[in-house]
C-alpha cells in the first residue's frame, strides 16, 4: 500500500512497488490526462510534475515517489485553461492531434517554473518531447506566448 499526494488529494493505492507511477495515474485513480507513448522515458507523453520538477512518469516506479507531491496536466490549473501555458496553447492553437499535448503542456510549464524566459535554445534543449504530427513550432511558440503571459 502506498499512500501518494496527486493534484492536491491523498490517496492510498494498493498496487506493485515498481508499478509506474504512469499506470497507477490512469489505471489506479483514473486520471487519464497523462498518456501512454512509450514506456521507456523517449516520448514524453506521460510527464508530470513531481514536487514541481517535469518526470516521465512510465519510468518512474511508485516506490520512488515517496511523500512528492504529483501534479498531473489535470491539476495544473483548477478550471483546465487559467495556466498561462494552457491559455497560450489555446490562443495559438498548438495541438493538431493533440495525443502528447498534456505532457508537452506539463513539460513547458515546468521549464517556465524554472526559466521564465527561456531562450529558443532553451526551449529546444528544455522540452524533448517528442509530437507525431511535428507541432514543434507552434509548441515553441506557446511557450515564448505563455512567458508573455506570466510576465502580464
Amino acid at each position: 500500500m502506498y499512500r501518494l499526494k496527486v493534484n492536491g488529494q491523498t490517496h492510498e493505492v494498493d498496487v506493485e512497488a515498481d508499478t509506474p507511477l504512469l499506470w497507477v495515474l490512469r489505471d489506479t485513480l483514473g486520471l487519464t490526462g497523462t498518456k501512454y507513448g512509450c514506456g521507456i522515458a523517449a516520448c514524453g507523453a506521460c510527464t508530470v510534475h513531481v514536487d514541481g520538477t517535469a518526470q516521465r512518469s512510465c519510468v518512474l516506479p511508485v516506490e520512488a515517489v515517496g511523500e512528492a507531491e504529483v501534479t498531473t496536466i489535470e491539476g495544473l490549473s483548477p478550471d483546465g485553461k487559467s495556466h498561462p501555458v494552457q491559455r497560450a496553447w489555446v490562443e495559438l492553437d498548438v495541438p493538431q492531434c493533440g495525443y502528447c499535448q498534456s505532457g508537452q503542456i506539463m513539460a513547458a510549464a515546468g521549464l517556465l517554473a524554472g526559466n521564465a524566459d527561456p531562450s529558443p535554445n532553451e526551449v529546444r534543449d528544455g522540452i524533448t518531447n517528442l509530437c507525431r504530427c511535428g507541432t514543434y513550432e507552434r509548441i515553441h511558440a506557446g511557450v515564448k506566448r505563455a512567458a508573455e503571459l506570466m510576465k502580464a
